[in-house]
């Protein structure tokens, strides 16, 4: 294959003492304004989807990727009085919609319709909140990908869109007063016009906007103190008495302030300072308030305090259980109800308020559940369960009486009876048991294409979860295998603590572990192994396709992290330091310099089909980390296999994207990993 031609410069820079080349720096330009840039990019999307589009079963997969989506999608609801909002999409819109429901099974009325905002897709419906009353609805709208909102305000009752208009919010709740005022938010200044898509975003705020006013007059609640990197959040309790803010600097944990909303001054008084744990609130009665934390508790707990005194003590109400790990928690009905993840697979515990244990909720089977809606005094409760083989379903559940029953369930075009999930355990290098999912049909007995994934990073545990993609692949006859890497959130705070900073090549060597595993057990070909991942996931692929190019076939890196020398001048970057490190400190210069994918590329080595994808408006991780990555891949000529670039138009990190560009482009990669696999389709 004919690379386009990518022009290499002399820059360089030296870290203590060691100077490190970045000869396609050029490449962090925004293309949208510069040409060069530009070209270039045009010049690899043209490549990549000349190559994609030829390649065989590309048009078998789209067209099953669009049957396997189209079915009812819809979220938990938020009640009001006898009203249920929610979200839904029919099948294959581009956007969902905003529904409201008179009555449990009245007829829907859609509230806001992004797939009228715009020509392409792109503009779509993020955070959305109900006031109180059920009279309005606050809003945010994401443009093209981006991570910038912009909110406005819904009449339910006359449908019309008010004249507020909040700007520049980013990483925003939208959290209403109880009277129904106004509502608050989390926002950053406005960026410097000339680099507005690639600058720093720092002094993240907290604001309240009463309806009817000009976002110049919203009042400044809560500022990120000068010096301080951190993102801050808020809710209001259910019963409006209080907002809950919580100050992150990106990993590790967070503290905590409350406000009491009935004090004039709103004056935010803080409970821990520290940002050393995770701490939460689940509920509060009065000035008692129950806490979610995993300080002194490594899978966590839940605590109480009672806010009017002097000195705060904390009490455990439910300590840390044995072997399970605290993943949410809610007040409702009168109950506490609590999920936990045992290996990977999530269970719903009940607990009266004295933390005394009232059962469990049984689960359709191993999957993944949570999302609870409800009231503390309301025994109606909705909640999500999803799994590899379960559609995503939404649960009523009667807290009173225990009853479970379907609130709204898809009808999937795929026998799932014929899908197999297994669990299995392997040994990462250091010994580590590490547990993995397995999807595959159930007919499948011999050796199969097998695409592994990972993430490996922030806390975030890979959860059981519905995914027509995965099914589409499976359906073929391959394998989809997800191990559950360090750097996650499944076993606790130790679990994320032995994946970051110092200790990421665990999360590598987890990966490495996970593929020699899939091999020597003859569950995927000899040459049949696809990996794949996105945004840090992205930084997974590529850095083990460095250390271990000869384990893999083809490698599929979404907009992932790939120069660990820089990513912090970027954007959000800097609010990754707490997991990845910082490049101006020395020791962690020399720990990311060894696995930074566009650092540690070996030339003249044979390398497996690399299909690289980004788009054009991710202000998340901005394309430039993928751009300078391919280039150096491209120039080192390691094999005959191709190393492409795909980028997306007007699209981001992932949130927001059109359903129909997320079909082409999960098309071109199962057609890409297909082929490079030898994955042949399975007649049915």
């Amino acid at each position: 294959m004919i690379y386009p031609e990518t022009r290499r410069t002399d820059t360089a820079d030296t870290y203590f003492g060691t100077v490190v080349a970045d000869p396609y720096r050029w490449l962090e330009g925004d293309a949208r304004h510069h040409e060069d840039v530009a070209q270039w990019v045009r010049a690899q999307d043209d490549l990549a989807r000349s190559h994609l589009v030829g390649l065989p079963n590309r048009d078998h997969f789209r067209q099953r990727l669009a049957a396997l989506l189209d079915h009812a999608r819809l979220t938990a609801p938020e009640k009001r009085d006898n009203h249920y909002f929610f979200t839904r999409n029919p099948g294959l819109d581009d956007q969902e919609v905003l529904v409201m429901r008179e009555g449990l099974d009245g007829a829907d009325r859609v509230l806001i319709d992004p797939n009228t905002w715009s020509d392409d897709g792109a503009a779509a419906l993020a955070e959305w909140a109900v006031s109180e009353d059920g009279r309005y609805v606050a809003f945010a709208t994401q443009e093209g990908g981006s991570d910038w909102r912009t909110i406005r305000v819904l009449d339910v009752e006359t449908g019309k869109i008010l004249s507020d208009e909040i700007t520049w919010a980013r990483f925003t709740a939208i959290a209403w007063a109880r009277d129904g005022s106004g509502f608050f938010y989390s926002r950053f200044p406005q960026p410097p016009a000339e680099n507005a898509f690639e600058a720093k975003v720092t002094d993240h705020s907290i604001h309240f906007h009463a309806l009817g006013t000009a976002q110049e007059n919203d009042r400044l609640v809560h500022a990120t103190p000068q010096g301080q990197l951190l993102i801050q959040a808020i809710s209001v309790t259910p019963d409006g008495r209080y907002a809950v803010i919580t100050s992150t600097p990106g990993a590790g944990g967070n503290a905590l302030s409350i406000i009491d909303l009935q004090d004039p001054d709103w004056t935010p008084r803080p409970i821990i300072r520290t940002f050393d744990h995770n701490w939460g609130v689940v509920a509060n009665q009065g000035s008692r308030f129950l806490l979610a934390t995993n300080e002194g508790a490594e899978r966590g707990k839940i605590v109480t305090f009672d806010l009017a005194a002097i000195e705060f003590h904390f009490a455990d109400l439910i300590s840390e259980q044995e072997n399970a790990t605290l993943n949410d928690a809610a007040l409702l009905g009168g109950r506490l109800l609590l999920t936990f993840i045992v290996d990977a697979k999530f269970e719903i515990r009940r607990y009266l308020l004295d933390g005394t244990p009232d059962g469990m909720i049984g689960l359709p089977g191993i999957g993944t559940a949570g999302g609870f809606r409800g009231r503390p005094d309301d025994d109606e409760a909705f909640f999500v369960f999803t799994g590899h083989n379960a559609p995503t379903t939404i649960y009523r559940y009667d807290v009173a009486s225990r009853n479970l029953t379907v609130w709204a369930e898809p009808k999937v075009a795929i026998d799932l009876s014929r899908i197999a999930v297994e669990q299995r355990f392997y040994h990462s290098k250091d010994g580590t048991r590490i547990p993995m999912f397995i999807v595959r049909r159930a007919d499948i007995a011999a050796p199969a294409p097998t695409i592994l994934y990972g993430y490996g990073g922030f806390g975030i545990s890979m959860v059981p979860y519905y995914s027509p993609a995965v099914l589409a692949w499976v359906e073929a006859g391959g394998t989809y295998a997800v191990a559950n890497l360090r750097g996650g959130g499944e076993y606790g705070k130790s679990w994320h603590d032995a994946g970051r900073l110092a200790h990421k090549q665990n999360v590598f060597d987890d990966f490495i572990a996970a593929a020699e595993y899939l091999k020597s057990e003859g569950i995927t070909s000899e040459d049949g192994l696809a990996i794949q991942g996105e945004s840090n996931g992205g930084l997974l692929v590529a850095a083990v396709v460095n250390q271990r190019p000869d384990l893999f076939a083809a490698a599929l890196a979404g907009v992932g992290v790939m120069d660990m020398l820089r990513f912090a001048r970027f954007t959000n970057g800097q609010f990754w330091i707490g997991d990845y490190g910082d490049p101006e400190k020395e020791a962690d210069f020399r720990n990311l310099l060894s696995y930074s994918p566009y650092h540690t590329i070996r030339s003249g080595t044979s390398y497996p089909a690399i299909l690289v994808t980004t788009a054009d408006t991710d202000d998340r991780v901005v394309p430039a980390h993928s751009f300078k990555y391919i280039a150096a891949l491209q120039a080192a000529g390691n094999g005959d296999r191709p190393h492409i670039l795909r980028v997306d138009t007007r699209a981001g990190h992932g949130g927001g994207k059109p359903i129909g560009k997320a079909l082409d482009e999960l098309a071109d990669l199962w057609a890409f990993a297909a082929h490079w696999t030898g994955l042949k389709l399975a007649e049915d």
